[in-house]
């Protein structure tokens, strides 16, 4: 589900298909007036976070709604509050206005939806406010006020493949990443040093084991795969070829989506810990599975990071067949920090530890990211790595 932008008057009444109007699943004409004045820009962005993770865990969505109009410059807040007052009548005492930006961009989260809420109720919304602001501002102010909505959970189209989040709903990702500039500049310093160092000095690794893949089986010595970076945008992951060419990629889609869903636990030993991988899988080669087990196979990803697609540290960058069956909740461990070659949940326990459990790991280092704690994560990555355990 995209954004949707008004910039025209609505029609009166817009159609379903047998012939009424569509429903709207709330009143717009509440009695009395809400709010006096719009919640201050900080104030504003604490409360969409807290409803985001309020939908997260009730699964009721929200809109969020922008009324632009900094491209009045002087006049937009003037304009807005006047906007605003004529909104406030038209909203439920449960929705928020607020400024998105502070003088120029007006907010409202319109709370609660009904969880089968589609892009035709966005519009209907959308048609509502604009037609407001027409009959109490008059057509001419109407017009330089731009309306566009944003709905929460987001509607993840898995034949998109041009997808990315909707930052609109994210401003506490992108106002966190402003106050960390210095950090994340030191971040990139250290990907670009930490990659580079890496591949010259393990140029040799990699020679030996191009040829080692190439002998024992046919096909490219580099296996090229789609995957998730930070807000979903995709980017081709890099791995060292560890299975048969043409092997089917069903079988790890299936046993990604039980585990995920907890139906691959159900199966196993309670007393055992799960596996984030298949154990023994026959797609894999002689050589791949050694790869894996050493954690080889990862090497080239350091061009990944040189690139800037991925970072030494963060969240493993999902693969598309994966994201689609996460819950809400899960989506966060992409969007809020760039993916990772290592990372806390890998330097806790590799792959054995719950999809839950690990999606928490991630988040608990998305929430108490700093340079020192990558420090820590790298620092600890060469014992993970070389004990083997959890690799498959």
């Amino acid at each position: 589900m995209g954004n949707i932008q008004f910039r025209i008057a609505p029609s009166k009444g817009e159609e379903d298909s047998r012939g009424g109007s569509q429903r709207v699943p709330f009143s717009l004409s509440p009695e009395g007036v809400r709010q006096t004045s719009p919640l201050d820009e900080e104030i504003f962005h604490a409360m969409l976070t807290l409803e985001r993770r309020r939908a997260e865990r009730s699964r009721q969505p929200f809109l969020l709604m922008l009324l632009d109009a900094k491209e009045q410059n002087g006049s937009a807040a003037r304009l807005l509050y006047r906007a605003q007052l004529v909104i406030a009548s038209s909203t439920r005492e449960t929705d928020l206005i607020g400024w998105y930006q502070q003088g120029s961009i007006l907010a409202i989260i319109f709370t609660e939806l009904t969880e089968n809420a589609t892009d035709s109720v966005a519009k209907i919304l959308g048609a509502k406010i604009l037609e407001a602001l027409r009959e109490g501002m008059g057509p001419d102010q109407a017009k330089k006020v731009s309306i566009s909505v944003h709905f929460f959970p987001e509607n993840w189209d898995r034949e998109q493949t041009g997808w990315v989040a909707d930052t609109k709903l994210y401003s506490n990702l992108r106002r966190g990443s402003a106050g960390k500039q210095a950090s994340l500049a030191v971040k990139r310093a250290i990907d670009i040093a930490g990659s580079a160092m890496l591949l010259l000095l393990m140029s040799p690794v990699l020679a030996v084991v191009a040829a080692a893949i190439k002998l024992t089986s046919k096909g490219p010595v580099l296996f090229r795969q789609d995957r998730m970076g930070q807000y979903g945008q995709r980017f081709k992951f890099l791995k060292f070829r560890s299975m048969h060419t043409n092997s089917d990629a069903k079988i790890h889609k299936d046993f990604v989506h039980e585990f995920i869903s907890g139906k691959e636990s159900a199966k196993e030993d309670s007393s055992k810990p799960s596996v984030y991988k298949i154990t023994n899988d026959p797609r894999v080669t002689s050589v791949g599975r050694f790869l894996r087990k050493m954690s080889l196979d990862e090497l080239p990803q350091f061009w990944n990071v040189l690139r800037g697609e991925m970072s030494l540290v963060g969240p493993r960058p999902p693969v598309p067949y994966e994201f689609e069956v996460y819950d809400i909740w899960h989506r966060r461990r992409v969007l809020e920090v760039k993916p990772g070659i290592t990372g806390l949940w890998q330097v806790s326990g590799r792959s054995r530890t719950r999809f839950d459990d690990m999606v928490r790991l991630d988040l608990r280092y998305c929430r108490s990211w700093s340079v020192w704690l990558d420090l820590k994560i790298l620092a600890a990555t060469p014992r993970a790595v070389f004990s083997g355990d959890g690799a498959y």
